[in-house]
Order: C-alpha cells, then structure tokens, then sequence
C-alpha cells in the first residue's frame, strides 16, 4: 500500500510539470519565433519480488514478478518544426523558411533565435528586441563580403555615400534611316560624368555623307548651356569612323567610336569615351533599315555620387543598399546556424537559445546553402504551437492527475481499514 502511495504521488509530481509544459506552450501560443514542447514520460524503478526460474527437465521456467515504483519525466523535448509566416511589411521583420538560427551576440554571448523582428539602432546597427546584435559580414568599401571572416555586428551606414563613377563607356543603339538624304543628321543626347561627378551634356551628331555611309560627332553643353562647338561650325569628329552599312541594314564599320578626353570639361587626355553602336547581329545594337528613325542612347557606365536612401535584403540574407544616384551596393551578409542536434539547445528566453555540449558547434554560413534555409523579408515566423493537440494534452494532463490522486485516496483508505482491525 506504501509503495503505490508513492507511486501515485509521482505520477501526480510528473503529470503537474506535464501541465506547466502545455501552460507554458498555450502562454507562448502568439510568441514570435517560440517553438513548442513535449513532455515525455517513463517508467521508474521495479522492486523484483521473484526472479525469473530456468526451465528444467522436471519443471518449466517462470517469469520475474516485478512491481513498479512510479513513473518520472525523462525529457522535455522542443518541437523545431516550421511556423506559419505572417506577413507584417515591415522592412526590418525576417523569417526564416527552413533550417536555420539568426545569430545575435547580447552583452558578449552568442544566442540563437528564430524571432526575426529587429530595427535600426542610433549607431546604425541590427538589433533585436531586446538590444543583441545581429551577426554577420560586413561589406568592403567595394561591396565585396568576405564570409569565411569571423561574423561581427551588421551596420547599416545611415547616411553613407559612395563615391561617383567617371563614365568611360556609352552605347548607342536604334535605327537610322536608309532612305534618308545625303546630308540628314539625326541626333541624341546623354549626360556623362567627370571623376567628380560633375554632369555634362554631351550631344551625338549623326549625319548621313553617302549610301549607307554616316559620319559621326559630338558636341557638349558648356556651363552657360551653349552647345560647343556652336552651330554652325562643325562638330567634334568621333574617332574610328565614319559608319558603314552592308546591304542588310547591319553596321560593318565604326561599331566601336571613341569620344577624345581633354575636349568635355572634367575630362582629361587620357580619359576616353568609348562609344559602342554594337556588332552586327548583336544585341543593342545600331541598325539601318527603311525609313525608321530610332536613334536612342541606351546606356552609360557613369554616376554622380550617392548617400544610401533605403535597403533590401535578399533571400539569402544579402543586404543591398540602395543609393540616391540610382547604385546598389552590399552592406552587408546575415549569418544563418545551424546544430546537428537543435533539441540540444537550451532555451534562456526571449525565444533565444544557447548552445550546449549536446547541441553540437554552431555551423554559420549563408542562408540558402549547407541545409540552410531562406529567408523572407517583410514577414515574422509565428509560433508553432498547436492549439487543439495541447488542449488534448491538457485533458489527459488533468486526467492523469485525478487518476492517480485517486490511487493516494484509495491507498489511504486501505491503510485506515488496516489501523481499524483493532478497535
């Protein structure tokens, strides 16, 4: 009668941290990032009363008679099963779509979590909620990410400028007119920038001499906005021509002009223009057909300088700013963990965990490779609890208690039968 009193007050102990597990993961049940647990329980120790007996010639063997001593709770486990993402629009909110842990260092130790709700603090830099750091690599002045450096904080350079691009290339395309007089000029115009930014309005002059023969020029806007040389004397002559045209309308000569440094203000001697119209047959290139008149400056390779407006961050966790000269650039790359046993995190909360000798190294690298998973921008992972398996549980909790503060009553009521036999 003892033994199953205690029995029973076991059961009772085990099935009351059963009911704080399911407490638990019904209060976190709205928890960004919070993963749920499972309570498992076993068997204690056995009192042997026989042994078990060996079977002879006379007599066959017997099984041992064993009582058991109670029950006790082996493991709390963690669920790592994926949560349902909830779309929120805000640019600082990630989840995380797969395997995978975001790294953040809070007051010198390293922490994982899934709960990707972070902002900008005033030095620039990612944040959670709760002020950790997010990790990763930073980008060089060149945008170039290093990711088998040691991780460190993320900044976002509020108010960062990058330095202007001097164009040294432009591309011209379209259509000029293949039954046009001797003598039209088509023209375009396209600004082109110095090493210091500074904008220049540089205008291309194509002017027809023969059949399927066009001599080309340039002339630049001068600070006054006069057009140098100033018609009509002649324009400047672009080197490599002039442009020739097979009997298909395909350019065969002058595909690749070069615009004279030294002539556009901010430009020196040595800093050439080149001026490509583009191969036969290639793409974006110049073409002579009927009577369409497409002349277009389809591209230039310079920029003036930028500050970063507003930035994005990729699928795999590449975060790209955006600059007001129209540039992107690295900043930055988002670190994703990995464990080979993520049940063997610790939980310290804020739905952040800790490594432990049983959860294995963190293996950081980017999201997307190594089994990571991706992330989404804009979007929180909610919990994954699930609301009518722990209402379950919640039911067979409260009736395991009530069965076994049965047993007690019971036991208790056979022990007083046993103090009434003397009266």
């Amino acid at each position: 009668m003892i033994r199953s009193m205690y029995s029973a007050v076991s059961g009772l102990r085990n099935h009351q941290t059963m009911m704080d597990v399911v407490g638990n993961n019904i209060a976190n049940v709205n928890s960004t990032g919070f993963k749920s647990s499972t309570t498992v329980f076993q068997d204690a120790l056995s009192q042997v009363l026989r042994g078990a007996g060996v079977a002879n010639a006379g007599s066959g063997g017997t099984n041992p008679a064993l009582v058991g001593l109670g029950s006790r709770v082996t493991a709390i486990t963690t669920n790592f099963g994926q949560g349902a993402l909830q779309r929120t629009g805000r640019a600082t909110d990630f989840a995380i779509q797969g395997d995978g842990f975001f790294v953040a260092d809070q007051a010198g130790q390293q922490l994982y979590t899934r709960a990707g709700s972070l902002s900008i603090d005033s030095g620039g830099r990612l944040v959670t909620q709760e002020g950790a750091f997010i990790q990763g690599w930073q980008a060089n002045a060149t945008g170039a990410v290093n990711t088998n450096a040691a991780v460190s904080q993320i900044v976002v350079p509020v108010g960062d400028v990058i330095p202007p691009v001097q164009t040294a290339g432009v591309t011209v395309g379209g259509n000029l007119p293949a039954n046009a007089a001797i003598g039209t000029m088509v023209s375009n115009s396209v600004q082109v920038y110095d090493g210091q930014g500074n904008p220049t309005n540089v205008r291309f002059e194509f002017t027809k001499t023969a059949a399927d023969t066009w001599s080309a020029v340039y002339r630049y806007t001068d600070s006054a906005g006069v057009l140098q040389p100033t018609p009509p004397a002649a324009g400047t002559a672009l080197t490599g021509g002039p442009i020739t045209f097979d009997a298909n309308g395909e350019v065969t000569s002058g595909y690749s002009l070069t615009l004279d440094g030294g002539v556009v203000p901010g430009f020196s001697a040595a800093q050439d223009i080149t001026v490509s119209l583009g191969a036969a047959g290639g793409p974006q290139r110049m073409t002579q057909y009927g009577d369409l008149s497409t002349l277009a400056v389809l591209d230039q390779n310079g920029s003036a300088a930028g500050s970063l407006q507003s930035f994005t961050v990729s699928q795999d966790g590449l975060i790209v700013g955006s600059y007001s000269n129209g540039r992107t650039r690295p900043i930055g790359q988002m670190a994703l963990a990995t464990f080979a046993n993520p049940e063997g995190l610790e939980k310290v909360g804020g739905s952040n965990y800790r490594a432990t000798v049983n959860s294995g190294l963190a293996q950081l690298g980017v999201a997307g490779q190594g089994g990571r998973g991706l992330i989404s921008t804009g979007a929180l992972e909610m919990s994954n609890v699930d609301l009518a398996a722990e209402f379950t549980n919640l039911i067979v909790a409260q009736r395991g208690f009530q069965a076994n503060s049965r047993v007690v009553t019971t036991s208790d009521e056979l022990l007083q039968e046993v103090v009434n036999l003397k009266r």
